[in-house]
């Protein structure tokens, strides 16, 4: 005769089949967020490399159009489809060393003869002859300097094929193509394109929001 069954008392699920499940689950969790860090590496990993890449201004040699603090993001990839053009604003490999990045617009580009008189830009020609113009140039600040003015030039030099003639935008305060030479093609890592922070670090006694460049954040360069 069979035994009664006694439905007080809980059924239990034996410990044996129970660890390996908990076990299971946590491992799967694991695997899960191991999986989705190395998916989020590898992809920032591509997008630095390829798309897009933040930089930092370190000196005053772009102002007014870059100032020290503000914080940049390079297109990697515009140059694959297209040359750099005159007036882009390009961050490249220093030639003189290549462990730095500069960054500069682009003013003179291959097979082109550059000649720079009284802050006036001249591509292909020199005045006095009665073609020649300047090009146009919204970009150049030249501080104003106390006593007499002095009648400045450089050149005429000649761009070589496949490198560009660049220079800062502060145009008394750059080191750039007129005193190390020029950029090559395969140097210029991209063209930058937005400021999306900005951060004064002259004026430290000021409150930290009041640091902060409001007006420039989400600036596009031009």
């Amino acid at each position: 005769m069979s035994r009664p069954v006694d439905h007080t008392r809980p059924e239990t699920v034996p410990d044996a089949e129970a660890a390996p499940k908990a076990a299971a689950r946590k491992k799967s969790v694991v695997r899960e967020y191991t999986e989705a860090i190395l998916v989020a590496v590898l992809l920032a990993l591509l997008i630095r490399t390829f798309v897009v890449q933040a930089f930092k201004i370190p000196s005053g040699s772009m102002i007014p159009t870059l100032l020290v603090g503000d914080h940049i993001l390079v297109n990697k990839f515009l140059y694959r489809f297209r040359d750099p053009a005159r007036g882009d604003v390009v961050v490249f490999k220093f030639p003189v060393d290549e462990t730095r990045d500069f960054i500069k617009r682009v003013i003179g580009v291959g097979g082109e003869d550059v000649y720079i008189k009284d802050q006036r830009i001249y591509i292909n020609c020199r005045p006095p002859e009665p073609s020649c113009r300047p090009i146009d140039d919204p970009w150049g600040k030249y501080e104003q300097r106390f006593g007499p003015q002095t009648t400045e030039s450089f050149g005429p030099v000649h761009v070589p094929p496949g490198s560009y003639f660049v220079m800062g935008d502060n145009r008394n305060n750059s080191q750039d193509s007129r005193y190390w030479g020029f950029v090559r093609r395969d140097k210029i890592k991209g063209r930058a394109f937005l400021i999306y922070w900005s951060w004064d670090s002259e004026h430290e006694d000021r409150p930290l929001w009041e640091r902060v460049r409001w007006s420039r954040l989400g600036r596009l360069i031009h």
